[in-house]
């Protein structure tokens, strides 16, 4: 890892480490980073004209500012990452002029921002991110952010909400329908769109398996 990545990262690594509060958890981590990166590479391949330096600095600070899931600030979280990755940026020599499109970028990557990606790199991240929430690795993430928010696994009485509304703050397994299922047709790219469909569709295969077990 060379160049403003790695700067990057080691920066991160400084400020979470730093942070009293424990800022970075299991689902927000270095390798939550990484991984957004890796896939930040990955689409930027069929996305011509994305600025590497930009989508580099936006991967590794987008979660600078890591709010709960439940936090009544959750909206703001992305805006207060790209405030501080601006600041931090800034003062560690990154071209001054590329400031406000890492802004963006780390702005628009939040589901719960609303913010529409009006780049490459905006679009790129925002896919990369969402990426995370879906295949193998989404399940893991929104099976430990349900239990530090005190929810349980699924309904036993009603696991598919047959009978009652969706309710993913008390049951992680509502989440798949209230929100991850619907993210591959929310996708900004060709490439995002193709890998979130073989990872929804390989997550409901697992449903269907715990369903089976649970029966």
């Amino acid at each position: 890892m060379s160049g403003w990545a790695g700067r990057a990262r080691a920066r991160m690594a400084e400020i979470w480490g730093a942070a009293a509060d424990g800022a970075a958890d299991g689902a927000h981590d270095l390798g939550h980073l990484d991984r957004v990166w890796a896939s930040c590479r990955m689409i930027a391949m069929d996305e011509p004209g994305a600025d590497g330096d930009v989508l580099a600095a936006a991967a590794y600070f987008h979660d600078a500012v890591n709010l709960p899931k439940d936090s009544p600030e959750r909206a703001r979280a992305s805006i207060l990452s790209a405030d501080l990755a601006v600041r931090e940026l800034a003062a560690m020599g990154f071209d001054a002029g590329r400031l406000a499109s890492v802004h963006h970028a780390i702005a628009a990557h939040s589901f719960s921002a609303g913010i529409a990606p009006e780049t490459a790199e905006a679009r790129i991240l925002q896919d990369a991110d969402r990426l995370e929430a879906l295949g193998a690795i989404g399940l893991a993430r929104m099976f430990l952010i349900a239990g530090q928010m005190g929810g349980a696994l699924f309904d036993a009485a009603d696991p598919m909400a047959m009978d009652r509304p969706l309710d993913d703050r008390r049951f992680a397994l509502d989440h798949l329908e209230v929100k991850l299922f619907h993210l591959p047709g929310r996708m900004q790219t060709a490439t995002g769109r193709a890998i979130a469909a073989e990872r929804a569709e390989w997550m409901e295969s697992f449903r269907s398996r715990l369903l089976r077990e649970i029966a």
